[in-house]
């Protein structure tokens, strides 16, 4: 995938919509665990890009090369899923599962599959 391709993949889109499709062999997270794996990190992808989970709800995502950061706070989900305010109004929600090899994929809207590095 293209770094241009990317980053309008990870444009923050508008809470409608989603159709996530996630794999047979895929696995979903329940909130709790979510949360807990998520809050207080970082997870990088393999572009280099990544997202930081604040522990206070925070949210960051900063493109590969430091190409800009993207600002926001993120709600963990029941339907392992995370949602996105970013601070310029828009909103994302994105699902989040690992897939049969145990690696976390972050699966867009559209149905992109964003996996990340261990």
């Amino acid at each position: 995938m293209t770094r241009f391709a990317l980053a309008l993949a990870l444009i923050p889109a508008v809470l409608s919509a989603q159709q996530w499709e996630p794999r047979d062999t895929d696995a979903l997270f329940e909130q709790a665990a979510l949360d807990s794996l998520l809050r207080g990190t970082t997870i990088t992808f393999f572009d280099e890009g990544q997202s930081e989970f604040f522990a206070d709800g925070r949210y960051t995502y900063t493109y590969a090369n430091n190409d800009g950061t993207g600002y926001g706070y993120f709600t963990v989900m029941e339907d392992s899923t995370i949602c996105v305010e970013f601070v310029t109004g828009f909103s994302r929600c994105d699902l989040y599962v690992t897939d049969a090899s145990g690696r976390l994929i972050v699966i867009t809207a559209s149905g992109d599959r964003f996996p990340t590095r261990p």
